[in-house]
Formats: C-alpha cells, sequence, structure tokens
C-alpha cells in the first residue's frame, strides 16, 4: 500500500486491456491494481495490446473514464505485435514514454485530459514532376513539440505530418501526408470530433496545375513555365466551417512565418482567417525552422498579445496549451 502512497508517478507500462478496465472500475485483485487505487500522484499507462482489443468499445470506454479521471493514458504504436499481426497497439518506444514521464514529474498538468486535440506538422511538397516538388524548410520540430506536450497534459492527439524525419511521439495517432490538399482532407477528417486543433504546418501556397507524369528535360534554352494555382486556405477554411455552424473544434489556432512586418502582417492574418489564436514568429536563417528552439508573439482574438521568448520549442508549446486550455474550460 505504501508503494502508492508514496510515489511521485506512477506507470503502467505495458497496460494490458485487463489492467485498464481494472484500473477504471476499481478492482484490487493484486498487487499492481491496490497500487493504483491508494496511489495519489501522476499516472501513466502506456498500453500494450491487439489492435481488435484497443479498438473494442468497453476500451475505449474504460480509457475514456482513466482519461476523466485525469490519468495519462498514452496511445498505443502502430507496428508489428505478435506473430503475423500488425496494427495500433503495440507499446510505444521507451524512450518515448520516458520524455512523456519526463514532461508529466516536470510539473504538466493534466489539463487536456479527455480532450481530443489535432495538430499539423511539416511542410507540404507540391510535385513539379516525379523528381522535383515545390516545398519549404520546415523540420516538423514544432508541430512535434505541440503533439508531445499535449499528450503528456492527457489529450487524445491526432498529429497530420507533412513530410517530418521524426520518430512519433509517444501517445500520438501520425497521420502521414506529403501535399496541400492531402494535409487538407487528413484535418478536416480528424477535427470532426476535436476540441481544439493547432494549424503549425507550413502549407505551400501554390502547386503546379499540371504535374508532368515524366521527369521535366533540359531542352532548349528557356526552361518550360510551369503554371501555378491557389492551394486551399486550410485555417480560413476551419474558420468559416465554424461560423456556418458545422462541427468544428472550439479553439483553433494558426501559426504565421512572417520575415518582415511581423505583427502587422500577423493581425491581418488574425483577423482575416477567423481563428482565435495566432502564433506568429519571424523566420529566416538560424530562425524557426529546423531549429531546437523558437521565439513568438501568440495574437490573441479580442485580447492582448502574449510574448514568449525564445527558448526550446516546447516551452513554446506548453505555453500555447497553456492558453488553448484556459478557452476549453
Amino acid at each position: 500500500m505504501r508503494i502508492g502512497q508514496s510515489a511521485d508517478l506512477l506507470v503502467v507500462a505495458p497496460a494490458t486491456a485487463d489492467i485498464l478496465a481494472k484500473a477504471a472500475h476499481g478492482l484490487a485483485s493484486d498487487l499492481l491494481t491496490n497500487t493504483l487505487l491508494t496511489a495519489r500522484c501522476p499516472v501513466v499507462f502506456a498500453p500494450a495490446m491487439h489492435t481488435e482489443m484497443w479498438e473494442h468499445p468497453a476500451t475505449q470506454a474504460n480509457v475514456a473514464t482513466l482519461r476523466a479521471r485525469g490519468a495519462i493514458v498514452i496511445e498505443p504504436a502502430v507496428g508489428r505485435l505478435t506473430g503475423a499481426d500488425s496494427g495500433k497497439g503495440r507499446l510505444p518506444d521507451p524512450a518515448a514514454i520516458f520524455d512523456v514521464c519526463r514532461s508529466v514529474l516536470a510539473g504538466a498538468p493534466a489539463d487536456l485530459a479527455g480532450r481530443r486535440v489535432v495538430v499539423s506538422a511539416g511542410g507540404t511538397r507540391e510535385a513539379i514532376d516525379p523528381v522535383r516538388f515545390i516545398g519549404n524548410r520546415s523540420s516538423g520540430l514544432q508541430g512535434y513539440a505541440l503533439a508531445r506536450v499535449a499528450a503528456a497534459r492527457g489529450a487524445a492527439v491526432t498529429l497530420v505530418a507533412a513530410n517530418v524525419a521524426l520518430p512519433d511521439p509517444a501517445g500520438v495517432d501520425v497521420v502521414r501526408v506529403e501535399s496541400a490538399l492531402q494535409l487538407r482532407d487528413a484535418v478536416i477528417e480528424a477535427v470532426a470530433d476535436a476540441d481544439a486543433v493547432v494549424m503549425a504546418a507550413a502549407v505551400a501556397d501554390f502547386r503546379p496545375v499540371a504535374p508532368s507524369r515524366t521527369k521535366i528535360k533540359k531542352t532548349g534554352d528557356e526552361p518550360e513555365a510551369i503554371h501555378l494555382t491557389k492551394n486551399p486556405d486550410i485555417l480560413a477554411e476551419l474558420g468559416e466551417r465554424r461560423r456556418a455552424g458545422e462541427k468544428s473544434p472550439s479553439v483553433i489556432v494558426g501559426f504565421a512565418a512572417e520575415t518582415d512586418d511581423v505583427l502587422a502582417n500577423g493581425q491581418a492574418k488574425l483577423a482575416r482567417k477567423g481563428c482565435d489564436l495566432l502564433v506568429v514568429n519571424q523566420v529566416g536563417e538560424n530562425l524557426a525552422f529546423g531549429t531546437p528552439d523558437n521565439a513568438a508573439t501568440v495574437l490573441v482574438a479580442g485580447g492582448e498579445p502574449v510574448e514568449i521568448p525564445r527558448g526550446p520549442k516546447d516551452d513554446l508549446a506548453r505555453v500555447v496549451w497553456d492558453l488553448i486550455a484556459a478557452r476549453l474550460v
């Protein structure tokens, strides 16, 4: 009994369907479940089971119950299970579980427990031909930090990742996309039952009208013109869908990367996009893209701007989620 009473953090890894059920219903048939009942510290569950067991309505109800009580239930990873089976249900990588635990021990609140959130990350690529594309310098580091921090605070997170070469954050559902159109479709599908969406991905404004099916060759003195068309404005569409009364997240957050007139351009975008918060940062050489740190100003619809000094991208993510959580109450 004293194990639970004196613990600073309790981690159950792997957490089977049986353990989740016992914990949700307050059963105490062995040392582990007795410890869970006596624990007054944060509890982290890292589930591992067959896909069908994880997706069963009983397991999902137990997970919802535990999250509603403030427990952190990490989403299982997707991959090889036992035998020939593969799918969602694999135990997350130990290093990723450790990252969640470290965030919890650092004082991350469980204020997003029971919430579903969507984060986009990375940079889209628009095909010119099978070899070349129009893209940008986004690494996805800030979006992944946002997803990681949200999971540590108890949220069920869907991360829509565009061309990111980073390990999946523990407890996060990752949907991989390449183009702006693919990212738009994935985000619209994911936000149907989400409480908040954070659009941190760098989405290409334009795409070629007619990508070549074969590699474009160097012929003649002048290159052939590439005609472009506008990509959909996903952030603005989310705002429009909410104004039209369609089922939408309660909180919509955008990111704006600017090189000059940062705040003026950001204020104009905030009004135009119809989002609740707009995270504006200056980009350039060794600024924002591909760096481990970031600085930003969060513009608030109907409120005062919030300055975030330069620091690790996880720190910026924590401030953003603080602002979001305050609007979800």
